[in-house]
């Protein structure tokens, strides 16, 4: 998190066990121009959810006429996911975006939607542990644009690195105020 911009990253590597499925699996998604959705977990539940997020947002624009903010759709994603506490939806999600008044907004949830704010930054998926070190130890506040997208992209390939469940490429989403800037990282390949 920068003043006026967040940072969303993925690796692209998804499969069954040790066994590698595609190495180009989308996990982050666009809701609106200044809110993205990460979603780990397991591929058909990833999939399916973020189909009942766009149906829900687009009905939101559709009643309401606006985007939706980002402390919104956290709250949505939060009860969606409480809804099905009994049977859930094997996905950690986390929202990034920019509020209204272009603050930075994080929060990742659990699988029953149980969320958490911060300032700072959050992980999820298989390499949490590695990727949240990496992170404690190279992230500092305020940092310029260029030396965030250059430490969390060090951070998520050492982590993935350290981890056979992940890799095979990264991407690195950049919300601003002015727009979006997606750059994709090579990551080891074995």
């Amino acid at each position: 998190v920068y003043k006026r911009q967040v940072v969303s990253t993925q690796s692209t590597w998804v499969g069954i066990q040790a066994q590698t499925v595609a190495k180009d699996f989308e996990k982050v998604f666009e809701v609106s121009d200044k809110v993205f959705v990460g979603l780990a977990g397991l591929a058909t539940d990833v999939i399916s959810l973020n189909q009942l997020l766009t149906f829900k947002t687009n009905m939101y624009r559709f009643r309401e006429h606006r985007e939706m903010k980002p402390e919104t759709f956290s709250a949505l994603l939060s009860t969606m996911l409480y809804e099905k506490r009994f049977g859930p939806w094997f996905c950690e999600p986390i929202v990034a975006g920019l509020d209204d008044d272009n603050k930075p907004f994080l929060s990742g949830m659990d699988l029953i939607g149980a969320p958490v704010f911060t300032d700072d930054f959050v992980v999820s998926g298989t390499c949490t542990a590695n990727l949240h070190g990496m992170c404690e130890s190279m992230y500092r506040p305020d940092m310029n644009p260029d030396e965030l997208f250059e430490v969390l992209s060090q951070c998520l390939l050492s982590a993935v690195d350290r981890d056979a469940l992940s890799g095979w490429g990264a991407v690195v989403h950049i919300i601003t105020p002015e727009g979006v800037m997606t750059k994709t990282l090579k990551c080891r390949q074995d």
